[in-house]
């Protein structure tokens, strides 16, 4: 049973839990099926230790090192993944990151509709995801001069704001539109705003270079020295939390079997009291 069919009987893995399963993944070099696992995460919102956050952008980040080809829902799925550890971390990784979950989010609205975003997703369902990427770059213009954003996170958003190449308009998506009426307007409005946004972003892009804010590094080479540098504290911290559930699990374990007992010694003297009632008939 894998970790979503697990979610589906009642069972939820634990952070500790999910990190073995990363764990396991990295040094197999398998990144399709950790990011599988980075995705529940993302979908149980679970990104609450620093190790998982740290390992799930290096799943990420090592995933799409070899530029895959990616449909519009694993485009979500990353895009919303890399956003909500993004909002963890306080650094260059993490700025780039929400950057980078952004942007992939922002491309979703603008060619499927802003339903396909947050639909059975941790997300918010007010439109405005590109709008919300330029925001990032202008928050990370006014933080301390450490804190940079990658180059490899802002040409993502810059090619995702290139024109939209118009399509002919399926039988689908017209009922869709017909039916959403105030969606499509959304829509429609966040097409209409990719000249706005690109000269936002030109200006931002231009500001952050002369900042000294535009890190050319890759997201991979700086989230892999993001974890060996804070490896080892993570780990002694995930073992204290661990050891220190394992001990709160023992207690709970000897409570319940303590009421076990009781209640087994319960019934046999129930059952004593009604053979003796029977006895003396």
């Amino acid at each position: 049973m894998g970790v979503k069919g697990g979610v589906q009987y009642g069972i939820f893995p634990d952070n500790f839990t999910f990190n073995i399963l990363l764990d396991s993944f990295i040094k197999d070099g398998n990144y399709k099926d950790a990011l599988s696992v980075v995705t529940e995460i993302m979908m149980q919102e679970s990104f609450d230790e620093v190790s998982t956050q740290l390992l799930a952008l290096y799943v990420m980040y090592n995933y799409l090192e070899n530029k895959p080809d990616l449909t519009w829902e694993e485009e979500r799925d990353l895009g919303a993944s890399l956003l909500l550890t993004g909002l963890k971390q306080t650094n260059t990784v993490g700025f780039s990151s929400q950057l980078y979950g952004y942007a992939l989010l922002g491309k979703v609205e603008l060619h499927k509709g802003l339903r396909a975003v947050y639909h059975q997703m941790p997300l918010m369902w007010t439109p405005g995801y590109l709008n919300r990427a330029l925001q990032v770059m202008e928050n990370v213009a006014l933080l301390p001069e450490n804190v940079k954003l990658c180059k490899e996170a802002a040409d993502v958003l810059a090619a995702i704001l290139q024109p939209v190449p118009v399509t002919e308009t399926s039988q689908e998506e017209a009922k869709a539109s017909e039916e959403a009426p105030e969606q499509a307007q959304f829509e429609e409005t966040e097409k209409l705003r990719l000249p706005e946004y690109r000269e936002q972003f030109k200006d931002l892009h231009a500001k952050l270079q002369s900042l000294g804010k535009v890190d050319s590094a890759s997201l991979l080479t700086l989230t892999t020295q993001l974890v060996e540098e804070k490896r080892l504290r993570f780990e002694e911290e995930d073992l204290a939390k661990f050891e220190q559930k394992l001990k709160e699990w023992e207690q709970q374990r000897a409570v319940l079997m303590e009421r076990e007992r009781e209640m087994r010694e319960k019934a046999r003297q129930e059952l004593e009291a009604r053979k003796a009632a029977k006895a003396s008939l």
